[in-house]
């Protein structure tokens, strides 16, 4: 069992858990100083955020390169640096911390090379603490290429997540998605007791759109896979959406957001408002997709992907998520902001007019029943804390909303 090294941070305590989880025993996973074997912990045990093979210099650098989507430049060059420092040899000596496994047959590492049938070098990114975090396990040939992705369910969450990735996969396979590219099932089944999917990669390496073309791109696919699985124009106080939403917040049971969300909901479903349902991705940020220069979007990560709600609401998400993650808005102003431009942001996926704000909205409830329902705040997500930010936001908006019928603090 490794013990977490003096000083380490939350991702470095969690080293240990995912060394068991890839490497169970008989397997015998453990830190060392230096070495050409096993993987180079980058930047260190400390603080991890990336395994890499140590033993190929090409491999090393593939890792780092295909390892996150890096989002600004300065990102993009933090990882250009880095790739070039294992190229070179760098790397090895710069990282010194190695995480050496003393594999057994029937590590996951075996398991992936009989699925595949063909030998595969892995390399894992490690984020920050969410209910949903499992590993995920980038699967590379010698060149240091990468040849897929493996994901492993490994509580009842994110068990579920792997299972319902693998389903969606298999359903946009059989859909017109123009302009999007999607990953393969390569395989689906169990492993060690958790779920295992394993994907095709996506082509990442080739040469990106230029960001106005990537911003257009990325929009019109969103739109896309919106209406992949067709639009039902309806009344919405009683479509599926607000029957299913309803059902969500009531199985949260007594938790005080539960009832200030369901007050919003039933304030919704009051107004009634005409709305488009469609299909959503469910999580598209920046880190879940990227513009080609041939025209082309590629869109990974679809384990919450849904139809039957408002159309809009992945670029609600992203609007969002960029602000708070990456222009640093306080969260609770993104999410005001959010709703009160809301008309601009869903321009482009032709849902009736006045009914935007109201949208951004139930896009906020269903993004809070998420975030209690995977138990978000207790995992040490930042926003978790819907009380904190999200509920004050479409509280305040609905309390000054012409004809509303107030929603109960």
């Amino acid at each position: 069992m490794i013990t977490p090294p003096p000083g380490a941070d939350a991702r470095g305590a969690y080293l240990p858990e995912l060394a068991g989880l890839v490497w169970p025993a008989p397997a015998r996973p453990a830190l060392r100083r230096g070495g050409r074997a096993g993987f180079a912990v980058v930047p260190s045990a400390a603080r991890p955020r990336l395994l890499v093979p140590a033993g190929s210099r090409r491999a090393a650098a593939g890792a780092v390169r295909h390892s996150t989507e890096a989002q600004g430049a300065k990102a993009r060059l933090r990882r250009a640096v880095l790739a070039a420092a294992f190229r070179t040899g760098l790397g090895r000596l710069a990282f010194r911390d190695r995480l050496v496994v003393d594999a057994a047959a029937d590590a996951l590492d075996a398991h992936l090379a009989a699925v595949l049938g063909r030998p595969a070098l892995l390399s894992i990114h490690i984020g920050p603490a969410r209910a949903n975090r499992k590993p995920v396990v980038q699967l590379l040939d010698a060149a240091g290429d990468p040849i897929g992705y493996a994901k492993l369910g490994v509580d009842p969450l994110t068990r579920a997540l792997v299972d319902a990735e693998a389903a969606a996969l298999g359903r946009l396979a059989t859909l017109d998605l123009p302009g999007i590219a999607v990953a393969e099932v390569l395989h689906h089944g169990a492993w060690g007791g958790h779920a295992l999917l394993v994907q095709s990669a996506l082509p990442v390496g080739l040469p990106r759109a230029a960001p106005a073309r990537a911003a257009e791109a990325e929009r019109a696919a969103m739109v896309a896979v919106s209406r992949c699985a067709g639009v039902d124009r309806r009344s919405y106080a009683d479509s599926a959406h607000a029957r299913r939403l309803a059902d969500e917040l009531a199985a949260l049971g007594d938790r005080p957001e539960a009832a200030r969300l369901s007050a919003v909901l039933a304030e919704v479903r009051r107004a009634d408002p005409m709305l488009d349902l469609g299909a959503w991705h469910g999580d598209w940020n920046g880190g879940n997709s990227a513009a080609l220069a041939d025209g082309r979007v590629l869109v990974w990560d679809w384990e919450r992907f849904a139809d039957d709600v408002p159309v809009g609401f992945d670029a609600l998400h992203r609007r969002v998520q960029t602000a708070i993650t990456r222009a640093g808005v306080e969260p609770r102003a993104a999410a005001g902001r959010l709703i009160a431009d809301a008309a601009g942001a869903l321009a482009e996926f032709g849902q009736p007019a006045g009914v935007a704000d109201l949208v951004a909205v139930l896009y906020l409830v269903e993004l809070a029943a998420r975030y209690l329902r995977d138990r978000q705040a207790e995992a040490g997500a930042r926003l978790g804390h819907v009380a904190a930010w999200l509920l004050p936001a479409v509280e305040e908006h609905l309390a000054g909303r012409p004809g509303a019928g107030g929603v109960a603090k």
